[in-house]
């Protein structure tokens, strides 16, 4: 494994740093203005999509990108760094056109879309022309197990209606939201993994209703995390994806890189708050002397950068397992890298706060808010005990296969025998 970033990797760090500073920075205040005045999307951002676009600063996140889609693509161990810098600032992924749940939506289509579906979709997503939502997640059951959904998808002649309540829907909201991916059950007396369908539903369909924007820890995204209800919804039977029965299949395939997405962007805002908690450090003065100096603030800096560092090796490595072998052989590597980013978050921006005094907690630092999306980032595509789970029984699976290793110390050998022997 070589985890050292490539000529053609550096050399777009620099270019994403830079117009990051040049293009984003100076608009972030003004953003978060408009924003918490109610007023979306701001107009300046469409202009510096087309900037970043025209640049060929766009959809670096696909790796096979069709040729005729505008940007390059990368693979995700040289999206990792990128994604780490635009995740600095909240709303800058959507200006390279490598937000979420978009990104994800995209490599659907891109895996299982009919020739059809990816000209009424992926182009324009692609293009950044509209914006897309993904309906899973449901209130009344565990999303976290995808067998759970209880919203119906049912055939009459050729189409398919629709009826069931999604919620913390991300970009339900967003005035640009061309199209919904909604996962249903089709046949719930087919095997477990084989009830759910995926079909295809535009946000201005009789039916589709937005019953609110839910708050986030009293957060609330200006694009949307809805609840959304399906009532009587009726599409084409051509809506559905792939074929009935393989939507649990195409949830697997889309979460896992998604997931990882999210871990890449959390990287980048534990860094921004390991850098504040050093600022504030340097600047504030406690007990005669800087707030830096004492041991406790030291301790903070010291294991911050040791857990940042720690972390975004576990992102590389299950970048490069998804490039080498697969999202499914990557599995228990992205479900590492899934709770250890989150938990980092809170961890590091938590200590940020408590340098930074009671100002942490205002909207005059973005710490209040980082520490807010790495709590939920902890539910975000699974929480953390499903993934926990994951990776103890691919653990214990491979323990069982293999027995103890051929080298372990002689003593436990002559205790088991012993046990063994009793």
């Amino acid at each position: 494994m070589d985890f050292g970033y490539s000529e053609k990797v550096k050399q777009l760090q620099e270019r994403v740093s830079d117009f990051m500073e040049r293009e984003i920075v100076p608009r972030d205040k003004e953003w978060h203005q408009l924003t918490e005045a109610g007023t979306f999307p701001p107009a300046f951002c469409e202009d510096i999509k087309a900037k970043a676009k025209s640049e060929g600063l766009w959809n670096f996140f696909l790796p096979d990108l069709p040729e005729d889609a505008p940007g390059q693509g990368l693979t995700n161990l040289e999206y990792a760094p990128l994604a780490e810098i635009m995740g600095r600032i909240y709303w800058s992924p959507e200006m390279f056109n490598c937000n979420a749940p978009d990104t994800g939506n995209m490599e659907v289509f891109h895996m299982f879309g009919t020739p059809e579906q990816k000209d009424a979709y992926l182009k324009p997503l692609l293009e950044g022309e509209i914006r897309s939502a993904f309906c899973m997640t449901e209130p009344e059951v565990a999303s976290s197990d995808a067998t759970n959904v209880q919203t119906r998808i049912e055939k009459d002649g050729n189409e398919y209606v629709i009826n069931g309540r999604k919620w913390f829907i991300t970009n339900a909201e967003h005035p640009n939201l061309g199209v919904m991916i909604v996962m249903g059950k089709t046949d719930p007396s087919a095997e477990t993994h084989r009830q759910q369908s995926q079909v295809l539903v535009h946000p201005n369909t009789p039916g589709v209703s937005i019953r609110r924007n839910l708050p986030v820890m009293h957060h609330i995204s200006p694009e949307g995390h809805c609840e959304v209800v399906f009532d009587n919804v009726r599409v084409p039977t051509s809506n559905i994806i792939a074929e009935e029965g393989d939507g649990f299949m195409i949830a697997q395939a889309r979460l896992g890189p998604g997931r990882i997405h999210h871990c890449m962007r959390t990287i980048g805002q534990c860094e921004v708050a390991l850098e504040l908690m050093i600022e504030r450090g340097l600047n504030r003065n406690t007990f005669g002397k800087r707030t830096i100096d004492h041991d406790t603030v030291r301790e903070a800096v010291a294991l911050s950068r040791q857990e940042i560092d720690m972390a975004r090796l576990l992102v590389l490595r299950a970048a490069w397992m998804i490039d080498t072998e697969g999202p499914r052989a990557a599995r228990m590597e992205v479900s590492k890298i899934k709770v250890v980013a989150a938990r980092l978050q809170t961890t590091v921006v938590n200590r940020a706060m408590q340098v930074f005094g009671a100002m942490g907690l205002t909207p005059d630092t973005p710490l209040s808010y980082l520490w807010t999306w790495g709590r939920a980032l902890q539910f975000i595509d699974g929480p953390d005990e499903v993934h926990l789970r994951t990776i103890a029984r691919s653990l214990v699976r491979n323990h069982e296969k293999n027995g103890l290793s051929a080298v372990m110390p002689h003593f436990y050998r002559v205790s088991k025998d012993f046990d063994e022997g009793l």
